[in-house]
């Protein structure tokens, strides 16, 4: 799903029902789409994604900060536990490396 759209904009087309761009995705058709939004749309109702990334004078720790709230964001959107996510977010985080690379690292170690 991050490949083909950012964190917030998944969050976004979760809430509004936007079907359409989900459909965009590699991958994902729109009966895909009509579940993601279904089965998404309790998880992620207290979730306001621009209201998580957090902000600092330092474009590389923006950068690193929201790469790592988006890893966990996706984990957490996949089902795993929010501290879980965080956890291995956190051992397997290193510098300067994209949401995308931490997400199929985390995968990995939690697969072992």
């Amino acid at each position: 799903m991050l490949s083909g759209l950012t964190q917030d904009e998944f969050v976004r087309c979760i809430h509004e029902g936007d079907l359409k761009a989900l459909s965009r995705v590699p991958g994902v058709g729109k009966k895909t789409a009509e579940r993601l939004v279904i089965e998404m749309r309790d998880r992620l109702k207290d979730w306001d994604a621009p209201s998580i990334l957090q902000s600092t004078v330092s474009g590389t720790v923006v950068h690193q900060a929201s790469a790592t709230q988006e890893a966990v964001g996706a984990l957490v959107a996949l089902g795993y536990k929010p501290q879980d996510a965080s956890k291995v977010i956190a051992q397997v985080e290193t510098s300067n490396q994209t949401a995308e690379e931490l997400i199929r690292l985390a995968l990995r170690h939690m697969a072992k």
